[in-house]
């Protein structure tokens, strides 16, 4: 299982650091790649939970459930906030504060049909990647969060660029621009990006 978004293959034998090391669990995990596979099982693990129970996506319980069980095999820290800066995201002081009010907003937009129901779960997935509420794991986890509730929206999941599994380079330049785009509050390209 493979993330085009996420794969770059040109660090994968890049060792990680002794401060990354330390909060692995698996302790055999030396090298990104072998990182990025562990993370992908217990992703896939997590999918599997996923489709054997009834949710509320909106719900910040769930939300920190779902990152434990996406990489709860692998970090000691999964499903809790990050404390500390990061060069993206809110302050780590915010993060609470901010996800209560993206949920309340999304929420919003459900109860009063604001936006289509695309947009309702791609704005709330854009909205959690750029808090950056976790140490690691925040864009796999937004985009899982957008196809959970596209699909309590009664719509299909997203394919988030899986159309072009040619070239995974430009598949995720084409998702970064989407997401500056959306940055900009112009959510457009995020939408027909995350459906094609």
């Amino acid at each position: 299982m493979s993330d085009p978004l996420f794969d770059e293959d040109d660090e994968a034998n890049t060792p990680l650091e002794a401060e990354e090391r330390e909060q692995l669990i698996p302790s055999y995990i030396t090298l990104r790649r072998e990182l990025n596979e562990a993370e992908q099982i217990n992703i896939a693990d997590a999918a599997k939970w996923l489709a054997s129970r009834k949710r509320d996506v909106l719900d910040e319980k769930f939300l920190r459930n779902l990152h434990t069980r996406m990489f709860g095999q692998v970090w000691k820290w999964a499903g809790d906030y990050r404390k500390t800066p990061r060069n993206i995201g809110v302050e780590a002081w915010r993060i609470p504060m901010d996800v209560a009010q993206a949920i309340d907003d999304a929420k919003f937009w459900v109860a009063n049909e604001t936006y289509s129901p695309d947009e309702i779960a791609v704005r709330f997935s854009h909205r959690l990647v750029a808090i950056h509420p976790f140490p690691n794991g925040n864009g796999r986890f937004s985009r899982m969060v957008g196809d959970l509730l596209a699909q309590q929206l009664g719509q299909p999941r997203f394919s988030w660029g899986s159309a072009n599994l040619v070239d995974p380079n430009e598949t995720r330049q084409a998702y970064v621009a989407a997401l500056r785009a959306a940055d900009a509050h112009d959510f457009d390209a995020l939408i027909a990006f995350a459906r094609s």
